[in-house]
């Protein structure tokens, strides 16, 4: 019964975790996927993000954004907002590599 209860969890996760690391920075609120809310201070983040030239390194939840130019190309719709707030994701900005990822 447990081993059933994880594959249907696991299942349900799968299905919701997207190769998110692609990005789009919109200038709307109403088409963002994610409402972001930049952090100066790293334990307040809830992810650190490391922005990448290169969209082969862009992997899934790994923190490690690459800017794309087309909307269409994107993964993830992002709106920065200047209020915490209103924000669904809280990220910090690294120049590190090997510390960008969720927290």
């Amino acid at each position: 019964m447990k081993s059933t209860y994880y594959t249907i969890l696991l299942l349900l996760f799968g299905a919701f975790t997207v190769n998110a690391q692609k990005v789009y920075k919109t200038s709307f609120k109403s088409e963002a996927d994610k409402i972001i809310f930049v952090t100066e201070f790293k334990s307040e983040a809830d992810m650190i993000v490391f922005d990448t030239k290169f969209k082969s390194e862009a992997k899934p939840y790994s923190g490690i954004w690459f800017w794309t130019t087309f909307q269409s190309e994107a993964d993830w719709k992002v709106y920065f907002t200047k209020f915490k707030s209103e924000a669904t994701l809280k990220v910090y900005f690294t120049k590190f590599k090997s510390e960008a990822g969720m927290k």
